[in-house]
């Protein structure tokens, strides 16, 4: 028998216990699954880095940390772990942020709020474009940014895609590095950022970059709230040049009641909600990494803690 250590926050063992078990016993693993397990003797971590448990040190016997999010930036500095750290792939949560993702696209590219607000009762009888006609740019390459990029081709648009590293997906026009970050910035109709918080991309939306986009750009941020400076967005959506910003994710959460982004009119704020991590389908990507482990097979999605994710 194995032990598996549950390091979360109390609330989440109750969504998280029965599933765990179930997906257990599907793949004919013999665990002992529990919240307060002697360190010396935990086998597997699951974890989420708002827990109590901060110093991995006792933890002599563990094989791995299974993260339960899909941010790991919490996580990453901490110098107490030399085990393998494997972030949160969940297919709930991709299938959650395709769908988040996909709505507001489209919410922009058929100008759908001018005629669900519309207190002048304006008849305007201008088509949108077409989705070809239209070039949607997704920043982060990632699991869940190549998913939604895969959605967007599937209506049509002209999808590019923009990566720290080189990338190849199909249908997608690749982009990596510094120059190919430009060139992205030109091309962003709707820009969709799904980048990871690191320091690299710390504010890497900010004034010089937003000015790179084409004048009228719409934003969509359910990545990261950091990726964007906020006094640059505000600049330039009191400018024109960016039209309108969906903002699912802040520096601070919940969003301060006095934050500039609630009263802007051309700012749509979302209450963390792009995509969430379910309880069913997590519970099998973890139970995979431990049989994984338990057969002596690579791990999947693991973190490479020099890039931070």
């Amino acid at each position: 028998m194995i032990n598996v250590l549950f390091a979360a926050r109390s609330e989440r063992w109750e969504t998280y216990e029965p599933a765990l078990r179930s997906a257990l016993k599907a793949a004919g693993i013999d665990a002992y699954l529990a919240q307060d397990i002697p360190p010396a003797e935990v086998d597997y971590i699951i974890y989420a880095p708002n827990s109590d448990l901060q110093d991995f040190t006792p933890y002599t016997r563990a094989k791995a940390v299974l993260n339960l999010w899909a941010g790991v930036e919490k996580i990453t500095g901490n110098a107490t772990l030399h085990i393998p750290l494997a972030r949160m792939v969940d297919p709930g949560l991709t299938k959650g942020m395709v769908e988040w993702v996909t709505g507001h696209v489209m919410r922009y590219h058929l100008g759908m709020d001018a005629h669900i607000v519309n207190p002048s009762h304006e008849w305007s009888t201008k088509a949108p474009p077409l989705a070809q006609e239209r070039e949607v740019v997704i920043f982060g390459l990632g699991a869940l940014g190549t998913a939604c990029a895969a959605a967007l081709l599937g209506l049509g648009f002209r999808v590019t895609g923009w990566s720290r590293s080189p990338k190849s997906v199909e249908g997608v026009t690749c982009l990596h590095g510094e120059e190919g970050f430009a060139e992205a910035l030109s091309r962003a109709d709707i820009a969709v950022t799904l980048l990871p918080d690191t320091p690299a991309t710390t504010d890497i939306f900010n004034a010089e970059t937003l000015a790179l986009m084409p004048r009228g750009a719409f934003i969509i941020n359910p990545g990261r709230g950091p990726l964007i400076d906020d006094a640059a967005l505000i600049d330039a959506l009191d400018s024109g040049q960016i039209a309108h910003a969906t903002l699912d994710v802040f520096r601070i959460e919940p969003l301060p009641q006095e934050h500039p982004f609630w009263a802007h009119p051309h700012v749509t704020v979302t209450p963390h909600i792009a995509a969430e991590t379910r309880a069913s389908t997590a519970s099998g990507a973890i139970v995979e990494n431990i049989r994984r482990g338990e057969a002596g097979e690579a791990y999947l999605n693991l973190v490479d803690r020099a890039l931070g994710y």
